[in-house]
């Protein structure tokens, strides 16, 4: 079974940054990915970055250029910096890693951005 943790949320002005940690325990293949989605109040879940265990990342148009995921394999950690954030990037951000079998979540980190 695989664990989650996020953590790095809270309260920021705009313009501002935050950065997010999640942390993977348990059974992990060496070949995953793993990824930030973030869902806003009312809105439907949406993939923020990708990285795979290979180096290769992935960004929302939304969020390129102001977020940059990146990974410790020898930690099973995640982390997604984020940058020039705005009011619209006010969401609940959850960590979530992809293996041949399996899909798992995290518990989500409140990130709010004031105006």
């Amino acid at each position: 079974q695989v664990q989650l943790a996020e953590s790095g949320g809270g309260l920021v002005q705009a313009g501002g940054s935050l950065r997010l940690t999640c942390v993977a325990s348990g059974i992990i293949s060496s070949i995953n990915v793993m990824a930030w989605y973030r869902q806003a109040p009312g809105k439907q879940r949406e993939l923020v970055a990708t990285t795979t265990s290979g180096g290769s990342t992935n960004y929302a148009d939304s969020v390129k250029g102001r977020f940059t995921i990146s990974r410790d394999n020898t930690k099973n950690t995640v982390y997604l910096q984020m940058n020039s954030l705005a009011p619209e990037d006010t969401a609940v951000y959850y960590c979530n890693l992809l293996q041949p079998r399996s899909s798992s979540w995290g518990q989500g980190t409140q990130v709010t951005v004031s105006s």
